[in-house]
């Protein structure tokens, strides 16, 4: 099970990272980020800030359904060795690679990072389904 919280924390990590790389963006766009209405700023951003504000977002929810996906894997009793760690680490590996390709612009090898993150989260609840 130590595999899979790792791989958790390194998704409860990664909205964090992708939010403080916004910053040096909002500075040269705007002078200062802006403390008091950091959202409406967010909004107003273009290029990479607007993009590393796309991949917080997204880290978020794919953080939603990666923590659902594990926790109907515990419930449905699968072996926490095994395809289970090996699909949690392929997820951790998709989304780190998501949010770099995000704020590199290289919107293909996102998306295919993107789908291969959500195939992990599925194919973990898959493995909770079959075992239950």
């Amino acid at each position: 099970m130590t595999t899979q919280l790792s791989c958790l924390l390194i998704g409860m990590v990664l909205p964090y990272i992708w939010a403080f790389s916004s910053l040096p963006f909002r500075t040269s766009q705007f002078g200062k980020p802006d403390l008091n209405s950091p959202r409406a700023q967010a909004d107003q951003l273009v290029g990479a800030g607007a993009r590393a504000v796309g991949a917080q977002a997204n880290a978020w929810e794919a953080l939603i359904l990666f923590a659902a996906a594990n926790l109907g894997a515990l419930l449905g009793g699968v072996d926490p060795g095994g395809s289970w760690a090996l699909a949690a680490m392929i997820w951790a590996a998709a989304r780190v690679g998501h949010g770099t390709f995000y704020l590199m612009g290289i919107a293909p090898m996102r998306i295919l990072a993107f789908a291969i993150s959500a195939g992990m989260s599925f194919w973990i609840l898959a493995m909770g389904l079959m075992q239950a």
